[in-house]
Order: C-alpha cells, then sequence, then structure tokens
C-alpha cells in the first residue's frame, strides 16, 4: 500500500544535525540567494532555485496522513535552503495543512536566510509562530562586515541582527550558526570578536559553530578571497576560544559538536562558559592529548 512515498525529493537534500528525526517537507529547492562562496549545498543543476508547486506540497501532506511516516512524525522540516522566502500567505497554507492532516507534530522549523524577511513584518512573523513554525535556523556564518563582503553572504551584521531580533519579538526560537575558520589567518581575530559581538546582541536561544569545510574543493572559495590561508587545527582552536571568551549570553544553548569539528563542545551559556574555556585551552596547550575527532571522521 505505501510503495510510493508522497514526498518527492530533489538529492541532495540537507537538513541541520538536530533534524536528524525530522520529517523533512520541501516547499523549495534550492537557495533564492545562492551566491556564499563557501557553500555548495545547492550548487548542483537539479537544485537550481525555484518553489514548489503549492498544490503538489499541500496533497503531499494529505498523503502523509494515512502513511506511517507521516503518523508517527512530531517535527517537520521544510526545506531546502530558504523556505522563508515563500509569501506569508504560502507558508500560511502549508503550516495549516500540517496541523490538520499530521496532528502528532508539535514543531515546525526551516532555514532563514535574514534577507527573507525584509519584506515580512513582525505580525506576519507572529502568524507563522501561531500556526506551528518555532525554529528558524539562520546561517549568520560571520558578525565581521569584511568576513562577509569577502564570502559574499549578501549581509551585515546589522541586517543580520535586524532578521533575528524580528524572529524574536514574532516568538519564533533562533539558532544561529558561524563557521570557524570563515575569515582565515588575516581575519580571525575580528571574525571570532564581531562573531560574538553579533551572539551577544541577539541572545539566540541556541548558538552553533561549524568549520568551514570545502568537500568538491577551495577553487571557487579562493577565486573570491584570495588572500584567505586556512586555520590549523591550534589556530581553530584558538579563534574558538576567542569567541567564547567575548560571548556574554543569558540563556542559550551552545553546540560545537558537528562532525566538521575537531574538538566537539556542548554546553548551556553562561553557567558552562568557564568549562567550555578550559576544555579550549587545555586542548591548545595539549593537542596530542586532547580528545580530537580524527580526520577520517569528519565532514560537513
Amino acid at each position: 500500500m505505501f510503495d510510493v512515498f508522497p514526498i518527492r525529493y530533489v538529492e541532495p537534500v540537507y537538513r541541520p544535525p538536530s533534524e536528524a528525526e525530522s520529517l523533512i517537507l520541501p516547499v523549495t529547492d534550492g537557495c533564492s540567494w545562492n551566491k556564499c562562496v563557501f557553500c555548495e549545498m545547492y550548487t548542483a543543476p537539479q537544485k537550481h532555485f525555484h518553489a514548489r508547486d503549492e498544490a503538489e506540497t499541500l496533497a503531499a501532506i494529505r498523503a502523509l496522513a494515512a502513511h506511517p511516516v507521516g503518523r508517527m512524525a512530531r517535527r517537520v522540516f521544510l526545506a531546502d535552503g530558504d523556505a522563508m522566502v515563500l509569501p506569508t500567505r504560502r507558508l500560511l497554507a502549508v503550516l495549516t495543512a500540517i496541523h490538520e492532516h499530521l496532528p502528532g507534530v508539535h514543531r515546525v522549523s526551516s532555514y532563514c536566510l535574514p534577507r527573507n524577511l525584509r519584506k515580512k513584518s513582525v505580525a506576519e512573523l507572529k502568524e507563522l509562530a501561531d500556526a506551528g513554525l518555532k525554529l528558524a535556523y539562520v546561517g549568520a556564518e560571520s558578525g565581521d562586515d569584511t568576513v562577509l563582503e569577502k564570502v559574499q553572504k549578501g549581509e551585515t551584521f546589522a541586517s543580520t541582527v535586524e532578521a533575528l531580533n524580528k524572529l524574536a519579538e514574532a516568538g519564533v526560537a533562533r539558532s544561529v550558526m558561524i563557521l570557524n575558520g570563515l575569515g582565515g589567518e588575516r581575519y580571525s581575530p575580528q571574525h571570532a570578536l564581531h562573531s560574538a559581538d553579533l551572539a551577544n546582541a541577539v541572545q539566540p536561544e541556541f548558538l552553533a559553530t561549524l568549520v568551514v569545510s570545502f568537500p568538491r574543493g577551495e577553487q571557487r572559495f579562493r577565486a573570491a578571497f584570495p588572500e584567505w590561508t586556512p586555520l590549523d587545527i591550534p589556530g581553530l582552536l584558538t579563534e574558538m576560544e576567542r569567541f567564547v571568551a567575548h560571548l556574554d549570553l543569558r540563556r542559550t544553548v551552545f553546540r560545537s559538536d558537528h562532525a566538521s569539528n575537531w574538538l566537539s563542545l556542548r554546553g548551556n551559556l553562561p553557567q558552562d562558559k568557564e568549562t567550555l574555556l578550559a576544555q579550549l585551552r587545555a586542548a591548545i596547550a595539549a593537542p596530542e592529548s586532547a580528545p580530537l575527532r580524527p580526520a577520517w571522521a569528519r565532514g560537513l
């Protein structure tokens, strides 16, 4: 009876690590910006950006109501790279259908580019929150305007803060991601400090760091950012120590345990700050005895 799964996926499909057990529901394909030179997630030809047909998405949700996966679903992640680019009306239609046909779902989440929110009011975002959108993953990448310009992020410190504050005012929790090593050796100190400044300014519910990685090679990145020199492991750890030391957060879950990280860190801030700093400083002082992830186990 269930030979055909009701959702059409266009590979590769990406989602945050914390959405490993979520139902992935594409409402767009690709990324509407797709100019960040560090990101290879949506560069394949089949991932050229377009919005999914609304009728297809709603039909998939209805079909899931009779499917074991749909009946077991507790969380839904709206894919691909920036579902929030869709008009509020379309997002509300999706959220309403999820609520109606998948009553077991208690959280819907999505990636969100800051630019997606420039035309959305706080009132619109509150409508989405009330309809079930509980969490937005925002790849800030850096709080340093020079680094953001070099990597063609299309955002600034100010535009990212504005978007994150909008989400907070609307009642949508925020998971902010920073890329360790993105500024290379030259910009590492300012990348660390200004990224911490950004987190301090918005007080996100969740904060995560990944290490910048290039599974398909660095050519595209280096063409845009020719002065970039990668940080070695001690350099990455030193940048992380500078970043964590400068954080002044009141109630944030911190994770640096993505597979790209050499040293896995987990804690709640501010209470675990000194423990995290002690782990980092111990690894910097004696990397040979630190619990570093082996190179073969690292990945994007």
